[in-house]
């Protein structure tokens, strides 16, 4: 369950900002076909923050309908801890098979609020749980003397590594062997992290090109390292989309060019436009153009 590319999907609106189902239902199969091994919902890519509870719970179900059993994971990333346990009771009620869970984003908890916060979602939700380390993005890094904390709790399975410090993957593996499942979650750090011994990608630009993607993990897992290397370096342009405050504008955009996609988001964000637009449609189309071969990656 907590292994392999599980795509972090993007939320699909209808032009006047409605939940487009049978769109999400469209482009989560296509990760399915590709061979991806579950779903993750409502992240920061899933634009979660701008959902309401009921919409994410929705969404959720419109993902299970098409996961042909693999997993679907539920991201709990809620300012105030007790929504946040509402939220994952909810979930586990809902069938979500797991839950991605960030501290709060808007109050940068210290350590023990960071362990008191995840241990509340956790039992709250009696569900397995990836914690999502972003020290980036939410100011909260979940560091090794923290997980430490949690290792007690079994419902902590897995961690979505995102620090941005290729070591800590091997820090976390060193300390703990086989304890906690350590997946990257930093595209343009995947091959890297797979390099060293995550097992796992949860995935943005999968959404756009999941062929791709799954093939760079295939063949990292079968010690194929120079045929992966090769693709990545290919994806590279593409994957750097994923670091950057519009990544979701960036990645619906992509979307939109490979898979026929829509680019709708929720205010306060807005679609790319002008030179912004037109740099990433560059880096898109010129992929496109030079899309490798993937014959020998089966």
């Amino acid at each position: 369950m907590w292994t392999g590319v599980i795509p972090a999907v993007t939320t699909k609106f209808t032009a006047d900002g409605e939940l487009d189902h049978a769109e999400m239902e469209r482009c989560f199969s296509l990760q399915m076909q590709a061979g991806c091994d579950g779903i993750i919902v409502c992240g920061s890519l899933g634009e979660g923050p701008m959902l309401s509870p009921d919409e994410r719970l929705e969404v959720l179900k419109t993902a299970r309908s098409v996961a042909g059993g693999k997993p679907v994971l539920l991201t709990v990333s809620e300012a105030g801890t007790r929504e946040a346990c509402a939220l994952a009771a909810r979930a586990a009620t809902a069938g979500a098979s797991g839950l991605m869970v960030v501290p709060s984003p808007i109050y940068h908890t210290d350590a023990d609020e960071t362990v008191a916060t995840l241990g509340a979602v956790a039992a709250a939700g009696d569900l397995p749980v990836m914690i999502y380390s972003n020290r980036v993005a939410y100011r909260v890094d979940v560091t090794v003397p923290i997980m430490e904390r949690l290792a007690a709790d079994k419902r902590f399975v897995a961690i979505k590594e995102s620090s941005d410090d290729i070591r800590r993957t091997t820090e976390i593996i060193n300390h703990f062997g086989d304890r906690f499942a350590v997946l990257t979650g930093v595209d343009n750090l995947a091959f890297e992290a797979l390099s060293v011994g995550a097992v796992g990608w949860v995935a943005g630009l999968v959404v756009a090109f999941p062929d791709e993607t799954v093939a760079i993990h295939r063949l990292m897992k079968a010690g194929r390292h120079a045929e992966a290397l090769e693709i990545y370096r290919w994806f590279r342009p593409l994957l750097d989309l994923d670091v950057s405050t519009f990544l979701v504008q960036n990645i619906k955009l992509a979307e939109a060019l490979a898979i026929g996609s829509t680019e709708h988001v929720r205010m306060p964000r807005k679609p790319l436009s002008g030179e912004r637009r037109a740099a990433v449609e560059a880096i898109v189309r010129t992929a496109l153009e030079r899309r490798p071969s993937l014959k020998l990656a089966a």
